[in-house]
């Protein structure tokens, strides 16, 4: 017989517990403590509907081993985020803010899966068919294999896939979607786990490309358990200003290509626009003989962008001066000021140090260290660098410049935009020959890249 059991769960990172806390004691969240009622005893719901014939162990040698097959769509940013099209039957999770344009880019996405001869179903929770109906017609993104359904039931959406047997699914959003076996509300840890591991057999077993959108918490990570990102296939991030028109489309896992690559779309009137040279869009503002700005060559995944950083170094009246970044680690930008306070002899004790990526771009690479060096420099000493210099490398603590990776590909990149000059780490030059028409400026401390950029 089945029996009813009483447990409390927490919204935020799933931990359980048999009785209410404040306090939760996985996340330290407050009031997140929520009442569900467990049934045990009942089959679930997607043994019944979907059942799979036991596999035995095989020999890792005795399995054929081929590249899969990816479904390509019309815009190369998307292809080149999720490491070269969609596999089929996999399971693709993507998450942003709220208005950031995700439903846009999925129905993008739908109409383009329906131009290669793929039947496309868009199930949403959030809108009806008729608001869908206003944004296909504003994107042009009308097809008759692009099917849409407006339903939240677990059940009725399997099936409504069993009747139609789509080959590319869209779940706007998983959050809204609950399976009638589980007693929490919509939204829910359990619910959300659920219906996920529903989708998962779905598209495993039947091998249709699914994409789930999901909501995001305040802090910007995907709302509900972190057991959602482990069971899904690629988790991509949505990222941009409201107030701007570009978006970054990032992937933070993927088990079929690399996690560093970005894509960069472009809001329009009638959607999204992909943006196939993001180097000239983020110097297109760049002032020229302006102290304070430094052109930096950093690696997104496979791709070269170059992109302006901007320091502000002025005179504090408080006993702490402020420290501030935006696109880089603050922390980093710490360890800069003390390697240039200690190693170069620039007292900066009592400067307001600001730090920007021009363009919104977020940087995590250790090559930006030496050109936000240059920067700062460049403010402190109000000196201009010159307007056609791009300037990368890494700084250790004792003040020396370390080499980096993919060399060739950023001075290329930097040659293709006009840039004239290259002041690198002079460890990176060694079994590497330079293009022609380009002077390279190879540097071992920051003392001699302050010198050749200020000079």
């Amino acid at each position: 017989m089945s029996k009813v059991k009483t447990k409390f769960c927490c919204q935020e990172c799933g931990t359980e517990s048999p009785k209410w806390l404040g306090k939760c004691p996985g996340c330290n969240a407050w009031n997140t403590m929520v009442e569900q009622v467990e049934v045990t005893g009942k089959s679930r719901g997607f043994q019944s509907s979907l059942t799979q014939k036991k596999e035995k162990a095989t020999s890792i040698i005795h399995i054929e081993s081929s590249l899969e097959n990816r479904i390509l769509s019309q815009m190369g940013e998307l292809n080149r985020v999720l490491g070269g099209g969609v596999v089929p039957g996999s399971l693709i999770l993507v998450g942003g803010d709220p208005g950031i344009g995700k439903s846009t880019l999925l129905l993008q996405m739908s109409h383009q899966m329906t131009e290669v001869g793929l039947k496309v179903l868009y199930i949403s929770g959030e809108e009806s068919v008729r608001q869908l109906r206003l944004r296909a017609d504003r994107l042009d993104a009308l097809s008759d294999q692009l099917f849409v359904l407006c339903e939240t039931n677990m059940e009725s959406i399997e099936e409504a896939i069993d009747d139609m047997q789509p080959d590319f699914i869209v779940v706007d959003s998983i959050q809204t979607v609950f399976h009638p076996a589980v007693t929490s509300a919509p939204g829910s840890v359990s619910q959300v786990r659920e219906c996920t591991g529903h989708f998962m057999r779905i598209a495993k077993i039947k091998g249709i490309a699914t994409v789930l959108v999901g909501h995001v918490t305040k802090e910007g990570a995907i709302a509900g358990p972190r057991l959602l990102e482990h069971m899904v296939d690629c988790v991509l991030y949505f990222e941009g200003e409201r107030h701007h028109s570009y978006r970054l489309l990032r992937a933070v896992k993927n088990r079929f290509g690399s996690t560093n690559e970005m894509g960069i779309f472009e809001m329009i009137g009638n959607g999204l626009r992909e943006v196939t040279n993001p180097s000239e869009l983020f110097l297109s503002e760049r002032p020229l003989g302006v102290s304070g700005s430094t052109v930096v060559a950093s690696m997104e995944g496979t791709r070269p962008v170059l992109v302006e950083l901007q320091a502000l170094v002025s005179s504090t009246n408080f006993p702490s001066p402020r420290r501030m970044s935006a696109g880089i680690d603050h922390n980093r930008l710490s360890l800069i000021i003390a390697v240039l306070e200690k190693r170069v002899g620039m007292f900066l004790q009592n400067q307001d140090a600001y730090l920007n990526v021009a363009g919104g771009v977020k940087l995590d690479e250790p090559a930006v260290d030496l050109a936000a060096a240059v920067a700062i420099a460049s403010s402190f000493k109000d000196r201009p660098t010159q307007p056609y210099d791009v300037v990368f490398g890494e700084i250790g603590l004792t003040g020396e410049v370390r080499g980096v990776s993919r060399i060739d590909q950023r001075v290329k990149e930097a040659q293709k935009l006009g840039f004239r000059r290259i002041i690198m780490p002079r460890k990176s030059m060694k079994g590497w020959t330079p293009p022609e028409g380009i002077e390279i400026i190879g540097v071992e401390t920051v003392a001699e890249a302050l010198t050749a950029a200020l000079d």
